[in-house]
């Protein structure tokens, strides 16, 4: 992965002008989706597959008057009057015939008719409740509709009697970033001025982050024109995405600066800083990434959406970092260079980690007791789903709430709502009246509401009333009374029943995201830790990792219940309310901490790392990493920890406790997991804490995130020669397999355009060697390079470059296929087509048939030509030899591989393979490693011919022929 980021930074630190330019185009073309296609965001809490949900869906379709949205009126009397005296019957009367005239509104019910005045009016007659059904749901609600209900209570204010309107109608659909949340921007910008002492350096993550989030925004209102997306999503995008933007950046920005520093030339510099600290950036993005998706686990679909949306916000990120940011690097010059005479850093930073490092088991015991007691207060959380009373204070939707729970109690602003199918019933109203008398009678039943089937008599809805809140645990005990008494109502009356409504739907929500919290936490934190293993080729390194996000994220648990439900430092904080948490907060904090936690976890080890396979000197690597990255994850703690922390004074209501435990959560994981309780760690196992099983490292791939091999590849940049054109260069070559010693000690120089001719006898590692040039086989030790590029770390590009004839066991040709069955078969693969026309297979069939016309007539011999339609099982071993070689150089590759050419068996059939071999190669400056197993089956001796000798025991370095 090194190499790739390596060639990327390099190329766009070159194409600067062009990547800047091709961003800004992105920034327009979402910016003009956003606008043409988006949409606004909304909640809508839909849970498929439960009761609640079940329930709602079919409202809509037998009893649509209720599955719209709703709203009411609460008006209160003043003092010396009665709610239901003559001039107040007339004033609300008056309010209830405006509200009839509003567009939407479907129904308006008077609370001094019908029998429902007991749950309309206020026991003691100074406050009413007026009901107003709409036809769309809540989420089609405009802000006009909202205007002209709130217009109808003038003449009851003028009059002074206190009213307000709650209800779905007015939940808030839209959430706003004020001025509070650019404290954030302003604080990392101060952070990063003081770390670079030059703005041009601070400015860069500000941009690049800033890039980002515009991008996020913009698909974000553009997708919400689509499918449903939560108000709180883009804030919570805003929020991620803001942060791990500028933290991503100032670790390539600080890698760039220190290796300018140490005399690198900026180019270079910005392509081994994508390479090395991007390669960190790409794994602590894919960390972020998969706790984020994996919030689909809990199968709630706003959740999945914001999850995504979040993640979205991550890889935009990401590739904002790989890709704008060493454009801008190449903009700047060598102009982020440090002054002379700036003071290095280190000199705190390597006494801290001596010091901490001195008493490991101290040191770990002390953090494990302080976050240990931090957690404490997580046994009074509470959860449960916003509602009106958690909306701004001072709203009508909030003064609605507070006057409701105050005139008439707490249980009025969360009723349930029970649904029974009567359809198969010959007593629809008997079935109601005994539901009616039987629910009255459960503890926790304030009061029956509406109780009646729809006009088909196949529906019927009994309102139910509860003593306690929506967001009360007894309430949620009240819904699993009536459900578990409901099989028992549905055999008497043979009927189908369910509890429904906004306060049960919330029920639903919250228990479906506690159940889902620990597969949840399974599945992405064994990914996780599964990825970190790979990254580390460490099991400590993951565990340890795991064991941090443990215990920082007890404490951001015990801080925002202490504050949020206990109302510690509450006015400081501007949390005007204390009560349950929003239900999704304990899924969604672990996701995005775990992520974060993550970052800094790799952002130190990884350097660590790439210190310890410097040094292999375990204490050494602890000092040296942290000094080399302590400075940056601290300045990328404090950016992060201000983004959050902004959030909270005046933030959403919804996000205000995620922030708040995000920014406290961020805190305990930087500065005392990651700084103190990781080194500690380290220096307790020593050596072993990079210790990886070796049948288990055989089965976990080797991703390269330490830049170990890029490292090696500019160590080796001048190997064998500043400007060497050699097709192969090998040194001290050497593989071993289960059964031993494969090849050893192999050195080979091979100019381009020459032929190497491998003998030895059967199972001297010929083909092993062939294929290992051919980059289809890795090597133990030694160096190797082929075509320019050095292997292992550029593979791919010697696989594109080296093709192979056939090869047994590795690319057999198919027997019953034709010959020109099989050159359409490797031009289609060439040019992804499905189909090959005939003009292109005959000219390939061609060059085969005039190589073997040149070698037979060289031995004066006749030959027939090859027809297309022969089988490969027909063909003669020579024909068969070198159509295998004609695929090959189909591909246009500049070294040609054939193994085993004296399987011909007979020697003037080898003879003629040579004579038609040079026939297919010339004028085409091709390279040629081949192998025999018989020196007497070389080719004539020339000045480009090279020998190589193996044998099982043996190796003699090249001769010269």
């Amino acid at each position: 992965m090194s190499n790739s980021l390596y060639a990327l930074g390099r190329w766009a630190f070159r194409h600067h002008r062009r990547v800047i330019a091709a961003w800004m185009l992105v920034i327009v073309v979402a910016g003009a989706a956003a606008i043409t296609l988006g949409g606004n965001t909304r909640d809508e809490f839909n849970i498929p597959g439960t009761e609640s949900q079940t329930a709602i869906d079919a409202l809509d379709r037998t009893f649509p008057q209720l599955s719209g949205a709703s709203a009411y009126l609460v008006v209160v009397a003043p003092d010396g009057r009665r709610i239901d005296d003559a001039r107040s019957r007339e004033l609300v009367d008056d309010s209830i015939e405006q509200i009839k005239k509003v567009d939407g509104v479907s129904d308006v019910f008077s609370p001094y008719e019908g029998d429902v005045t007991d749950i309309s009016i206020s026991a003691d007659h100074r406050a009413a409740q007026v009901q107003i059904q709409l036809t769309g749901g809540f989420t089609d609600i405009t802000e006009k509709q909202k205007a002209a209900v709130q217009r109808t209570d003038d003449e009851l204010k003028k009059a002074g009697y206190t009213s307000a309107f709650g209800g779905d109608m007015f939940t808030d659909t839209g959430s706003e970033v004020s001025l509070v949340e650019l404290v954030g921007v302003i604080v990392a910008g101060v952070v990063l001025w003081l770390m670079y002492r030059s703005l041009r350096a601070a400015v860069m993550p500000v941009i690049t982050a800033l890039v980002g989030v515009i991008v996020t925004a913009a698909l974000t209102f553009t997708a919400a024109g689509f499918i449903t997306v939560s108000t709180s999503s883009p804030l919570l995008a805003l929020m991620i995405g803001t942060a791990v933007g500028m933290d991503y950046a100032l670790f390539i920005v600080s890698r760039h600066r220190e290796l300018l520093a140490s005399g690198v030339e900026p180019e270079e510099s910005a392509a081994r800083s994508v390479a090395t600290a991007g390669s960190a950036v790409v794994f602590a993005g894919v960390t972020v990434v998969i706790a984020l998706v994996g919030l689909a686990i809990a199968r709630i679909p706003f959740l999945t959406v914001t999850g995504v949306n979040a993640g979205l916000s991550v890889v935009i990120a990401v590739a904002v970092a790989l890709t704008l940011l060493p454009a801008l690097l190449g903009r700047a010059g060598d102009r982020l260079a440090p002054k002379d005479g700036e003071r290095p850093p280190g000199s705190f930073s390597r006494r801290w980690v001596a010091a901490t490092t001195r008493f490991p088991l101290a040191a770990i015991a002390t953090i494990v007791i302080i976050l240990g007691v931090s957690t404490i207060p997580v046994k009074d959380l509470q959860l449960a789903l916003p509602d009106n009373g958690t909306a701004p204070e001072g709203s009508t939707q909030r003064v609605a709430h507070e006057l409701v729970e105050k005139e008439f109690g707490p249980g009025f602003n969360g009723p349930l709502m029970v649904t029974v199918d009567v359809i198969s019933s010959r007593d629809p109203l008997g079935v109601v009246d005994d539901l009616d008398r039987d629910l009255r009678q459960i503890d926790g039943v304030r009061a029956i509401g509406l109780a009646t089937p729809n006009e088909k008599a196949d529906t019927a809805v009994v309102q139910v009333i509860p003593d306690t809140g929506p967001a009360d645990q007894r309430t949620a005990d009240l819904v699993h009374e009536i459900r578990d008494r409901a099989p028992a109502w549905e055999k008497e009356h043979g009927v189908d029943i369910a509890v429904t409504g906004l306060t049960a739907a919330g029920i639903d929500v919250s228990e479906r995201l506690k159940d889902a919290l620990l597969p949840f936490g399974l599945v992405v934190v064994g990914l996780s830790v599964l990825l970190l293993m790979v990254v580390f080729r460490s099991i400590l390194v993951p565990i340890k990792a795991t064991i941090g996000f443990i215990l920082s994220t007890g404490a951001a648990f015990g801080a925002v219940v202490a504050v949020f439900q206990w109302g510690w430092f509450n006015t400081v904080l501007n949390v005007d309310q204390t009560g349950p948490l929003i239900s999704f907060l304990p899924i969604m904090l672990m996701a995005v901490l775990f992520g974060l936690s993550m970052d800094y976890e790799v952002f130190l080890m990884s350097r660590m790392k790439e210190e310890y396979l410097r040094s292999d000197d375990p204490q050494r690597a602890i000092v040296d990493g942290f000094v080399g990255s302590s400075r940056v994850v601290t300045a990328a703690a404090v950016i992060m920890l201000a983004v959050f922390a902004a959030f909270v004074p005046d933030g959403d209501p919804d996000v205000k406790p995620i922030a708040f435990a995000l920014a406290i959560g961020v805190f305990a994981d930087a500065f005392l997991v990651r700084m103190l309780f990781a080194p500690a760690v380290l220096k307790l196992f020593g050596r072993s804490a990079w210790a990886l099983p070796r049948r288990l490292g055989s089965w976990l791939p080797h991703v390269d995130v330490e830049g170990e091999g890029l490292h090696r590849q500019v160590r080796l940049a001048s190997w064998p020669a500043p400007d060497s054109t050699e097709a192969v260069s090998a040194s001290a070559l050497t593989l071993a397999g289960t059964q031993g010693t494969v090849y050893n000690d192999v050195s080979i120089s091979l100019p381009a355009g020459d032929r190497l001719v491998v003998h030895g006898p059967s199972g001297s590692g010929k083909s092993a060697l062939l294929l290992t040039i051919a980059g289809r086989m890795p090597f133990d030790t030694g160096r190797l390079r082929v075509n320019g590029f050095l292997l292992p770390q550029e593979t791919t590009a010697v696989r594109k470059s080296v093709a192979l004839g056939e090869t047994r066991g590795v690319n057999d040709l198919e027997d019953n296929l034709t010959v020109d069955q099989l050159i359409a078969e490797r031009l289609s693969i060439r040019s992804f087509g499905l189909w090959v026309s005939r003009s292109r297979i005959t000219p390939v069939r061609d060059r085969l048939n005039q190589a073997i016309e040149h070698a037979h007539d060289v031995a004066g011999l006749p030959s027939e030509p090859v027809p297309g339609t022969a089988h490969l099982s027909d063909l003669d071993p020579l024909a068969r030899k070198l159509l295998g070689v004609v695929l090959a150089l189909t591909e246009n590759p500049r070294i040609v591989v054939i193994d085993d050419v004296d399987d011909l068996r007979a020697s003037e059939l080898v003879a003629r393979f040579w004579s038609a071999l040079d026939h297919l190669l010339d004028e085409r400056d091709i390279t040629v490693v081949a192998s025999i197993q018989s020196i007497d089956s070389a080719p004539e001796p020339s000045d480009h011919l090279h020998l190589l000798e193996l044998d099982t025991h043996r190796v003699l370095h090249e001769l010269m022929i």
